[in-house]
């Protein structure tokens, strides 16, 4: 499991999810596959900034993904990734 970091290219926005494959699942996030968030429908295209993982489980990278959605905007970029 990975954690990754969106930014919207059209707006000053960033997204903060967990994935296996971050790369599938920005394709979901910028319609090209099924599936995807709502929240990330309104300021396509999104680009993937950073991802950091391997986590060892899910559990693990959701504790993680928690920690990064403390930050707000760019600021999210300069995390570390350390729980």
């Amino acid at each position: 499991w990975q954690v990754y970091l969106l930014v919207s290219e059209v707006a000053e926005r960033t997204y903060v999810g967990i994935a296996r494959d971050p790369a599938a699942r920005l394709e979901q996030h910028n319609g090209l596959r099924p599936g995807g968030a709502r929240s990330t429908r309104g300021c396509r295209p999104w680009s993937l900034a950073c991802t950091w993982g391997s986590y060892a489980g899910r559990g693990e990278a959701q504790r993680a993904e928690a920690a990064l959605k403390r930050r707000r905007g760019l600021e999210r970029l300069e995390w570390d990734g350390v729980l």
